[in-house]
């Protein structure tokens, strides 16, 4: 598979087939998504897999702002939880901004990194969808999440029980300017 091909075939998955995920097919997907690239190389990036009754229960009572991904999650077998460590990517070694952007760095680079993670498991046969409305202080209290790390996102990932066809995408010269 080519990279244009894996990023142009991934799509959103929001049914899955109930077949666990492989633990060692995982360690090769984040193994695979350690190449994102990072400020300064930090690697902020760090996955929780979650299955079982942890699974579902962040399912029933961390979703409440929209329900459906509730559902969603519960009929994965897992639930990657990607969270990040705190004041590395944009800072400087002092805990100063490094740019404008401040610490908006490690929102894009914790963004990379998720995108880079769901396109290994799609290359590797498996279905991810990202996910960004949940309740993130309730979800980091079931996970013990340590004080210096904050969860990003939640990406459900099985086996992808459906085949959802591309949405139109916006013309490439809407997308592109060119500036002399």
């Amino acid at each position: 598979m080519t990279a244009k091909e894996c990023i142009k075939g991934r799509r959103s998955i929001r049914q899955f087939k109930d077949q666990p995920v492989d633990h060692e097919l995982l360690s090769e997907i984040v193994e695979t998504a350690s190449y994102a690239p990072s400020w300064k190389h930090t690697q902020i990036t760090r996955y929780i897999a979650v299955e079982g009754d942890l699974k579902n229960k962040i399912a029933a009572e961390c979703t409440s702002a929209y329900k459906r991904n509730g559902e969603i999650i519960a009929q994965a077998p897992m639930l990657i939880v990607v969270t990040y460590i705190k004041g590395r990517s944009g800072f400087e070694r002092d805990g100063s901004y490094s740019t404008v952007k401040e610490g908006s760095w490690q929102m894009f680079d914790a963004g990379v990194a998720a995108q880079s993670f769901c396109l290994a498991a799609y290359e590797k046969g498996l279905g991810t969808v990202i996910m960004g409305i949940f309740d993130e202080a309730k979800a980091a209290s079931y996970l013990d999440i340590p004080e210096e790390r904050e969860i990003v996102a939640l990406i459900p990932i099985g086996y992808p029980a459906e085949e959802p066809t591309a949405p139109r995408r916006k013309p490439v010269e809407e997308l592109l300017s060119f500036q002399n």
